[in-house]
């Protein structure tokens, strides 16, 4: 882990694939005088990825690239990284992995915010398995990236508490709610 602690303005890139709900909670974030992080540029694997749309809204740099061939993808996006000093990634449903290679370049610097209390349910349809398994809470985990799927250093986690009426999708929405709460604590507890 690098040490990361008592940094401010940190040039942040933030990894997305679809709505963005997550990039424009941390843009908003990054606004407010206490932040570490400034975002400076927003990646993608979708052109369709409805959180563009906050690139030209905050005026924040963005790059689509094709995950067709990950390994060029993945060398364009360090030397864009590169050329833009950015020091920190934050994946937001982005929904890609990233290879081993990709994340020892940004050892200890990159991190990801997943919809269960890890390291129960890694990866997809989280809020599925926690109904399906009659679970009792759900919840969201922050957490340092590492080559093994949503198994890196847990930050900060939210417990959620599910009731018999949820269904995936409003226990998803109600997750959601917390990791607007919880990316931002995490990133404040990384730098402080």
């Amino acid at each position: 882990m690098v040490k990361l602690t008592g940094l401010k303005n940190i040039k942040t890139a933030v990894f997305i694939s679809g709505t963005g709900s997550n990039l424009k909670n941390l843009i908003k974030f990054s606004k407010i005088k206490k932040s570490p992080i400034s975002i400076d540029l927003i990646v993608t694997n979708n052109f369709k990825a409805n959180g563009l749309k906050f690139s030209n809204q905050f005026k924040i740099k963005k790059h689509i690239s094709n995950f067709k061939n990950s390994k060029i993808a993945e060398i364009k996006i360090l030397d864009l990284l590169k050329k833009e000093n950015i020091k920190f990634i934050c994946l937001a449903g982005f929904m890609k992995i990233l290879s081993r290679g990709f994340i020892k370049k940004f050892n200890g610097k990159i991190v990801n915010i997943h919809p269960s209390l890890l390291p129960k349910y890694k990866g997809l349809n989280t809020n599925i398995k926690a109904i399906r398994n009659k679970d009792k809470v759900a919840g969201c985990t922050v957490h340092f990236v590492t080559a093994k799927l949503d198994s890196g250093k847990i930050i900060l986690q939210k417990e959620v508490k599910i009731s018999e009426k949820d269904t995936p999708a409003s226990l998803a929405k109600k997750v959601l709610r917390q990791e607007h709460k919880l990316y931002p604590a995490a990133i404040k507890k990384i730098f402080n």
